[in-house]
């Protein structure tokens, strides 16, 4: 049956080592406050229960490796900070998943910002309101390149990090988060039946703060590669990141 309109194409991230495939996305998932430093910065008590909120699919800004992403600085807001997260990407359907066979459900792993209008989160917590309108704008999930567990292993331990225009922002180690992936995964698939190609953000070490116009985001884990991003000019009307980010001299 014809569509009204020609699809647009799905969303897609690069994946490491493989030239000429793509990790198509579903849905993108993020953690709240899931390293106890960054909870206790953001007035949690460092131990509270996972809580979750998505970003569109769409909303991914996939950076090739050794490109530099470009990102416009999003509209209505002036306060605009970066996270850097640990990225799991899912390679098989689950409901209801236990923590012991979670790791089954993991095609792999990735560097991921989870970029946030934080002057309309914390107006939309004052007013009870939904973060949609922080989380989930255009390009607010750049990525790098997806490596395949099956290169990785199972991370469990690793450095992860983000400097602003060479100077240090975040340091942290994944092995801090609160609630590790396997715990993640069984927690989310009690809300939600996971599916092949969703993208899980596991939550930012402390350290977060705003951005400018015109910054550099450098960022990286263990074993993951590096993500670079670019703060472009406020985003106007129809701006579309370069399919071909700069690559990095």
């Amino acid at each position: 049956m014809p569509y009204v309109f020609p699809p647009l194409p799905p969303a897609a991230v690069p994946v490491a080592g493989r030239a000429h495939e793509l990790f198509p996305v579903h849905r993108i998932y993020c953690v709240g406050r899931n390293y106890a430093k960054y909870a206790i910065e953001m007035g949690g008590s460092g131990r509270d229960a996972p809580f979750f909120f998505t970003k569109p699919a769409d909303a991914v800004l996939p950076v090739p490796a050794g490109a530099v992403g470009q990102m416009p600085y999003p509209p209505q807001t002036h306060d605009l900070h970066h996270e850097i997260e640990l990225v799991v990407a899912i390679g098989k359907d689950g409901f209801e998943i236990p923590a012991a066979l979670a790791m089954d459900y993991v095609w792999g792993y990735a560097v991921g910002l989870d970029m946030t209008r934080r002057d309309l989160q914390i107006e939309a917590r004052r007013m009870g309101g939904s973060w949609c309108t922080a989380k989930g704008f255009d390009h607010a999930a750049p990525i790098g390149p997806i490596y395949p567990i099956s290169q990785t292993g199972p991370l469990q331990e690793g450095e992860i990090w983000l400097n602003v225009n060479g100077a240090k922002r975040q340091r942290s180690n994944i092995d801090k988060l609160i609630w590790n992936v396997p715990d993640t995964i069984e927690q989310l698939s009690r809300f939600f039946e996971l599916k092949q190609g969703d993208l899980i953000f596991t939550g930012s070490p402390e350290g977060v703060a705003e951005v400018q116009e015109g910054d550099l985001l450098e960022g990286g884990i263990s074993g993951l590669g590096e993500l670079r991003v670019m703060i472009w000019p406020r985003m106007a009307a129809g701006f579309s990141p370069d399919p071909e980010p700069m690559r990095r001299r």
